[in-house]
């Protein structure tokens, strides 16, 4: 029950959110925006959605997740809504930026990962991380072409009206973990002291940092990739399968992912990871762009693109333990929607500024080497603490 409805809202929510690359022109030429005004609200978002999991995991770990994913799916629908009827820049950024980001903080990895991580053994964790993340693949692979239809038959407008239709589909999904997903007693290690752990762990923020560069790499793809290949001479649907096949070959990725990291370090893994996105991204760019070479690009590019998630979230966990996971999880993945946030908006003002994203894919491939080699140092030996005994 929780992996199949806790996939279902990782489906629905990333399946959606990967969707919004495909409304960035037609919303930018209908509303005579430049393309830095959208791409604003969707680095808003990211940024909000980091700000606010950690708060949402903190809850999820205290009530149950359940709480948490229900507020998220009611703030994720109406989010899209009001993106639909959103004439002006401000009231967009309060729209996609604000209440989308919000509803991603709760409906996100950060809650639905810890709640599978909880409902398994330690010695079935990673693989059941790994499934989770292959079903935020499979939504992105799904929803794609779902939102470039509706958009090309309804218009954008429409589309987003039934985007935020989809969305309060999660909220009966969380429901149905009510009193499935509360954190065990591992420990009595409080909170506070949690925190002070992982503040005093090296290895936890050179995950955190590592974690920043897959956030700028793949919104900004996310974001831009559909118009940069338009910009090409490829057409739109080109561009939105382009992004589907993304979510496509990272079902595999993300599971094998997981697999891996059951049987393999999992800093190597995610050392690995990145050295493969940064020689990927270096061929495309410096190869000529066609319909055949941006599919491959993706197929290459999706492999790895949420596969770091079951990875860090089962290092976390591997390290410091899963009774406060949400919690943590969600302080690493602020990293990663801080680089999100640079990574939309970088893109938009690039081009608006030079007319090319050039600067932005070298930029993104300097990181991944970098990431490659602050993930080498961690120490991914479990924290020793004094063994619980229960009540006194």
């Amino acid at each position: 029950m929780v992996l199949v409805c806790g996939g279902i809202i990782l489906a629905l929510a990333l399946g959606t959110r990967q969707s919004f690359g495909l409304f960035l022109r037609p919303m930018s030429l209908d509303l005579g925006w430049g393309r830095e005004t959208f791409s604003f609200a969707i680095a808003l978002q990211n940024l909000v959605w980091g700000l606010a999991m950690p708060v949402a995991g903190a809850i999820a770990d205290r009530f149950g997740g359940a709480r948490v994913l229900i507020a998220g799916g009611l703030a994720y629908g109406l989010g899209l809504w009001a993106m639909a009827y959103s004439t002006h820049p401000l009231a967009f950024d309060l729209a996609a930026g604000l209440l989308v980001g919000l509803g991603l903080a709760c409906t996100g990895f950060g809650v639905v990962l810890a709640v599978v991580a909880r409902a398994f053994p330690p010695e079935r964790r990673s693989v059941a991380v790994g499934i989770a993340g292959a079903c935020g693949s499979f939504g992105q692979f799904v929803m794609l072409p779902w939102g470039q239809a509706l958009i090309s038959r309804f218009g954008w407008l429409n589309a987003l009206l039934v985007l935020g239709a989809c969305a309060f589909v999660m909220i009966p999904l969380g429901t149905a973990l009510a009193g499935r997903n509360r954190a065990g007693d591992e420990s009595d290690q409080s909170i506070g002291a949690a925190l002070a752990e992982a503040i005093a762990h090296r290895g936890f923020w050179l995950l955190t940092a590592s974690f920043f560069v897959c956030g700028f790499q793949t919104i900004f793809v996310m974001t831009h990739l559909p118009a940069y290949l338009v910009d090409r001479g490829l057409s739109p649907a080109e561009g939105m399968a382009a992004l589907a096949t993304i979510g496509l070959f990272n079902i595999a990725g993300s599971y094998f992912a997981g697999a891996l990291g059951a049987r393999y370090s999992r800093k190597r893994l995610l050392a690995w990871i990145y050295a493969v996105r940064a020689l990927v991204i270096a061929l495309f760019i410096s190869t000529p762009v066609s319909a055949a070479g941006a599919y491959l690009f993706a197929a290459l590019l999706g492999v790895t693109w949420l596969a770091t998630v079951p990875l860090t979230n089962s290092l976390v966990g591997q390290i410091f333990g899963v009774k406060y996971l949400s919690t943590l999880f969600s302080i690493a993945f602020l990293g990663h929607q801080l680089g999100a946030f640079i990574g939309a908006w970088a893109g938009g003002a690039a081009f608006d500024l030079a007319g090319s994203y050039l600067p932005v894919w070298l930029a993104a491939i300097a990181l991944s080497v970098i990431a490659a080699a602050l993930c080498m140092p961690i120490d991914e030996r479990a924290i020793e603490r004094q063994a619980f005994t229960g009540a006194a």
